[in-house]
């Protein structure tokens, strides 16, 4: 018998994230408490944004801070895409 250790990253009492590795557990979960700080700051501005549509765009703000970062120091969003695009690795299947 296998003991098998798993991490589960549960937000507002959902589960939203298992794995073996407690490093990404932890990633994971610090990236979701930074969507929510993102969709409170958002809200406190006066936006009115549907509370789903809100969650949405906190998370993906949080999972792309780096490019957001990068956008807030003056990049155009033309090179933070480009920069984007650059890291997806696409393998060419050749027919032997």
């Amino acid at each position: 018998m296998a003991i098998i250790i798993r991490y589960v990253v549960e937000h507002k009492g959902v589960e939203k994230f298992v794995t073996a590795d407690k490093k990404e557990a932890d990633k994971y979960d610090k990236m979701l408490d930074l969507a929510d700080n993102l969709s409170e700051y958002i809200e406190a501005k006066g936006l009115a944004i549907e509370g789903s549509v809100l969650e949405e765009l906190g998370i993906m703000l949080a999972k792309n801070s780096g490019a957001l970062a990068k956008l807030l120091k003056g990049a155009t969003a033309e090179q933070v895409l480009a920069e984007d695009s650059a890291e997806v690795i696409t393998l060419d299947k050749k027919k032997a």
